[in-house]
């Protein structure tokens, strides 16, 4: 299985599936957790945002990936893709469209490098097309003609510059346990790129949160929130919610969120996770004040961290908590954390979400 060019094959997916989830139980088995959640992904077509290179050779135009050997740096082959199977139908239609159309137009064409899809469960689409050059007005107008052929939206990016045609972002809805959540997504910045297995993630987050009978509804922290993927799902199950992000851009989509989905007890803030334990530790401090933090009555910690797993000082302090959701996208510093955390709660659930198919990369919860 190569990690970043996947062979999608349908009739074999589900052992390929097994396998990965017989690694996962032995990664964890000296924890003694309970038995393993599987979540199975679509078998092709499953990603709903993708990048390529372009590649020019002669007048001919065509998609590239590049297939990473053991050297990072030097082992790389140039791939043609043509179609994608591991990209989402609309991207497979429009791959060969785009193409066609931008041939023959050398202001689109020239010095393009890279092109980025965006697409969505509504059917919207945002394409990236990015430059080594710099856009002038005539590109825009020959992009604009191009926009209007192809039904999509168009976004020209070069250095230091962005042309945003009509918006840049597209707007998810993801069904959770049968309730529409809306989600801006703006490109460039991470979203979930499997939406059928984020669909999973939130619905099993909200399962493994919901208030035992009888128990009062408390509130939740996240770290790492993102543009509220997690926080807006389990708005219902707390009393409050306070989301914490360090990226402008998903902390200002978090809250057009909130405002979409009309939820009244979720915030969003800009905060490093690091500096959140520090408000938490010192509550006479300015960011303490700033965001009310004795107004809160905690009772769960939910993290996503990035692969790095958590920081000592992080630990240390999701372990002040009586609950904690930890959504990982690497079970090796999964099980690293676990050491800490396990000295102090037990795991009560545990989750693997096929995220990437066909790859040695699994998402655990």
């Amino acid at each position: 299985m190569s990690s970043n060019l996947p062979q999608v094959n349908p009739a074999i997916y589900p052992k390929l599936l097994a396998q990965k989830a017989e690694h996962l139980g032995q990664t964890f088995a000296e924890f003694n957790p309970p038995p393993l959640e599987v979540f199975a992904s679509p078998a092709s077509h499953y990603r709903l945002r993708t990048e390529f290179r372009i590649w020019h050779e002669g007048d001919d135009l065509f998609y590239a990936m590049f297939e990473i050997g053991d050297d990072p740096k030097k082992d790389r082959t140039l791939v043609r893709m043509d179609q994608y199977p591991v990209a989402g139908k609309e991207i497979n239609r429009l791959m060969p469209l785009l193409l066609d159309a931008i041939k023959g137009v050398p202001l689109l064409r020239h010095r393009m490098f890279q092109v980025e899809f965006l697409t969505t469960f509504s059917g919207q689409v945002l394409v990236s097309m990015i430059y080594h050059r710099q856009l002038e007005d005539e590109w825009e107008v020959a992009a604009r003609q191009l926009q209007e052929q192809l039904g999509v939206m168009i976004i020209g990016r070069a250095r230091k510059q962005k042309r945003v045609l009509e918006q840049d972002y597209v707007l998810e809805t993801l069904q959770v346990n049968g309730q529409p959540i809306i989600y801006k997504q703006v490109e460039g910045s991470f979203t979930q790129p499997n939406p059928w297995i984020c669909q999973s993630m939130l619905e099993w987050a909200q399962d493994v949160s919901k208030p035992k009978e009888g128990e009062e509804k408390r509130d939740l922290v996240e770290l790492y929130c993102g543009n509220g993927n997690f926080t807006l799902a389990l708005a219902n199950n707390f009393r409050q919610l306070l989301g914490t992000e360090i990226s402008r851009t998903s902390v200002a989509a978090g809250q057009y969120n909130i405002q979409a989905n009309k939820i009244d007890n979720v915030r969003i803030e800009r905060m490093a996770a690091e500096d959140f334990s520090k408000a938490l530790n010192e509550p006479n401090s300015a960011e303490a004040s700033k965001f009310n933090l004795q107004d809160y009555d905690f009772s769960t910690v939910l993290v996503d961290p990035p692969r790095a797993g958590l920081d000592q000082a992080t630990l240390e302090q999701v372990q002040n908590y009586e609950r904690i959701i930890y959504i990982s996208c690497n079970p090796a510093t999964l099980v690293e954390n676990l050491k800490t955390l396990t000295l102090t709660h037990r795991i009560e659930r545990l989750a693997f979400f096929d995220q990437f198919p066909y790859t040695h990369h699994a998402e655990c919860g």
